[in-house]
């Protein structure tokens, strides 16, 4: 990403005063979901703490790119900043043929705010009942057996993907544009399973409508404790949807480190944490090192699972 000099310089000259003005925080879905939800419970804070007005700007298309190039390509001073996904930060570099910005070149990592495990469901009158039922049956009838997902090179598709690597079944991909029609087909009955974020089907679970075979976080949802997670079955098995927050590249330190602070202050607080916690949001924070590293990490496992599936989107 190029930058004038005169835009880096105001950057820099500003960045004592931070923040003097409005804040808009760029989300990479439509309003509600567990990516709105978090932006939203920070950016309330934010303006509580500092009295300046956080504007979430919800701007879905293209897997989330149009938001994230947008802040990609704004000014390095704080007010433009943006909450995405593991999709857009280290999933779809991976997957699509052409990026309208480098995650590694064009943001600086502010914070891993938390992550909500994918998980395995069922239709209640699928022959199985639990992962290794599952894995059983479809290795006595491979490539006879439908899965769901919310899209092509969804992370939900990539968890599929690497249980299918990983417990050495084959499956057949049925995706859906977004979660929603999926699990009203895998309730009616006309697909059999899906791998979906853990937030799109909790309640239907709760209800007895789907079965949760697995969860793919490293440890069980304190929401959903009676669903195992898939490494008490496949060791080492996991894959999470993670949220963070990022600015332009250049963005003053002392601004990161500000935003940064606040940030994991708001998340350690009482209110926040039953409201992650409701959703099945696990709550993460640390520091923009160990955020960057994360996603550098998050990046290399994924761009081995779709180059070995061979995922494409165009």
């Amino acid at each position: 990403m190029f930058l004038a000099p005169t835009a880096m310089v105001y950057a820099q000259s500003n960045s004592k005063d931070y923040p003097n003005r409005q804040i808009t925080l760029y989300v990479p879905f439509p309003p509600g979901g567990a990516t709105d939800l978090m932006a939203r419970t920070i950016g309330q804070r934010i303006f509580k703490k500092w009295g300046y007005s956080v504007v979430i700007e919800n701007k879905p298309g293209a897997g989330g790119m149009l938001a994230a190039s947008q802040v990609a390509k704004a000014l390095p001073d704080g007010y433009a900043l943006f909450f995405g996904s593991s999709a857009q930060l280290a999933v779809n570099q991976s997957i699509y043929p052409k990026m309208p910005y480098d995650t590694q070149k064009d943001f600086a990592p502010i914070i891993l705010v938390g992550g909500v495990p994918n998980i395995l469901v069922a239709n209640p009158n699928a022959p199985f009942r639990n992962l290794s039922e599952l894995i059983q049956y479809a290795q006595a009838n491979p490539g006879k057996l439908n899965y769901a997902s919310p899209g092509s090179g969804s992370t939900a598709h990539l968890t599929a993907e690497l249980f299918k690597t990983q417990s050495g079944i084959d499956i057949v991909h049925i995706p859906y544009k977004g979660a929603a029609g999926g699990v009203t087909d895998v309730i009616g009955g006309q697909v059999p399973l899906m791998f979906v974020s853990m937030p799109s089907v909790m309640e239907h679970i709760k209800a007895g409508k789907l079965i949760g075979l697995a969860v793919a976080g490293g440890v069980r949802s304190s929401v959903l404790p009676d669903v195992p997670t898939f490494a008490e079955t496949l060791p080492s098995f996991e894959s999470t949807s993670w949220y963070g927050v990022v600015a332009p590249a250049l963005t003053p330190s002392s601004i990161i480190t500000l935003l940064n602070n606040e940030i994991n202050l708001m998340l350690t607080s009482p209110e926040v944490k039953k409201i992650f916690d409701d959703q099945g949001i696990r709550i993460y924070g640390g520091s923009p090192n160990q955020f960057s590293a994360h996603i550098k990490s998050e990046s290399s496992k994924w761009a081995k699972v779709v180059e070995k599936a061979n995922v494409k989107v165009d």
